[in-house]
């Protein structure tokens, strides 16, 4: 596998760059709340500003369905840009016109401009040839750092690469190195799988499942386990249609070995109390949000063993502090264990989120950005967005 990387380019003085980012970060009453996919965009930005490139910087915020919607405004993420870099970064208010293209050619070696959110123009999610066309015709040379939307076929991540030499920036890099370490791990490979939906988490779990020791599984996506073996799972959330997906996995009335549940589990009863339960005395009026210490316990043993940890998705209803017991417990665990002992991948935006709630993690060798692109790559999905950035060999 050969990368083509930022780091290839040469001569990127005066040249203009077509930067796409992911700064999909939560915005409220029109100030950033959360800035850390913005700083994580920081070395490559600061890196093409050192070699003199002229910059356009382009993102989405939310799903504003191809419409002009004022509270999806990406002006607060360049407000927050700018301070953070300590240098100007001059917001338009479109994605593309004759106004822009004349700002881009009024750039000056080492400054940038942002335009407004490309999900604003209904070109971006259909992956519009015309759209691609238009963006491409501003630039030069085109890097994608976002590999958290590369799995989607749209206009600025898929389209605009065939008109316009591609590359990947810092972020997007270290993000697919990460993902090699545990596509090729060390042995033994511990997957931690939480969240809600099996279908997006089955192709992950088929891929990972020869390398892996043990697949710990929590959250809701548990109860989809549950309601498949006839426990009682109350008004617990699950979904539907998981049962096909679950079959699959399962050998006879034996689930595949390698795949943990909960021992038990914690629920909020009728009345607003949390209350520790094993799995066939939950009641019909309870709703299980969290895992227990008899599984806490009997997880540990696996995170302790391993040598090469991934966790997606949380353990239950982490944002209520009655159910955060599980969730913080296994982001302690990994955290640990990783730096040194084991190799500790965590990635998307909750998981992340209850990571954070520890304080711990700068002891995690790498946190992810990519939440549905990280299980679209390592389950072997196409990144469209990858295309000629990532080939066999180098060309």
């Amino acid at each position: 596998m050969f990368l083509k990387s930022l780091k290839n380019l040469k001569n990127l003085a005066g040249r203009v760059i077509f930067l796409r980012v992911d700064f999909n970060v939560p915005i409220k009453n029109g100030r950033v709340q959360e800035d850390y996919k913005i700083v994580t965009g920081l070395k490559t930005i600061q890196f093409l500003q050192s070699q003199g490139a002229r910059l356009i910087i382009a993102t989405h915020l939310g799903e504003p369905d191809g419409k002009r919607v004022a509270t999806y405004s990406v002006k607060p993420v360049a407000k927050r840009l700018q301070v953070l870099l300590k240098s100007s970064v001059k917001f338009y208010s479109e994605t593309f016109s004759p106004r822009v293209k004349a700002a881009v050619d009024r750039l000056k070696n080492g400054e940038i401009i942002f335009l407004e959110n490309l999900r604003f123009n209904p070109g971006e999610t259909s992956n519009d040839q015309d759209f691609s066309k238009k963006l491409a015709s501003l630039a030069d040379v085109y890097i994608n750092d976002a590999l958290a939307v590369s799995h989607r076929p749209h206009a600025s991540v898929a389209g605009i690469r065939q008109f316009l030499p591609s590359y990947a920036g810092f972020q997007l890099e270290a993000e697919v190195q990460a993902f090699t370490r545990v596509l090729h791990p060390q042995k033994p490979l511990v997957i931690i799988m939480g969240g809600a939906k099996i279908s997006t988490k089955l192709p992950l779990i088929e891929k990972l499942y020869p390398r892996s020791a043990q697949i710990l599984i929590g959250g809701a996506l548990a109860n989809n386990f549950f309601k498949f073996k006839k426990f009682e799972i109350g008004r617990s959330l699950y979904d539907q249609d998981s049962f096909r997906e679950i079959k699959s996995l399962f050998r006879g009335q034996k689930l595949a070995a390698k795949i943990i549940l909960p021992l038990d589990v914690i629920v909020q009863t009728k009345d607003g109390r949390a209350l520790v339960k094993e799995l066939d005395a939950v009641h019909r009026s309870e709703i299980i949000l969290d895992i227990g210490p008899r599984t806490v316990s009997n997880y540990a043993k696996y995170i302790k063993s391993a040598k090469t940890l991934v966790w997606n998705g949380p353990m239950g209803k982490f944002e209520e502090k009655s159910f955060q017991f599980g969730t913080l417990a296994i982001a302690r665990l990994i955290a640990e264990r990783s730096t040194g002992r084991a190799y500790g991948l965590v990635g998307g935006g909750e998981t992340i989120e209850a990571l954070k709630l520890t304080k711990m993690t700068e002891h995690v060798d790498w946190i992810s950005t990519a939440g549905g692109a990280m299980l679209t790559y390592l389950s072997g999905g196409q990144m469209p967005g990858l295309e000629k950035i990532i080939m066999k060999k180098k060309s």
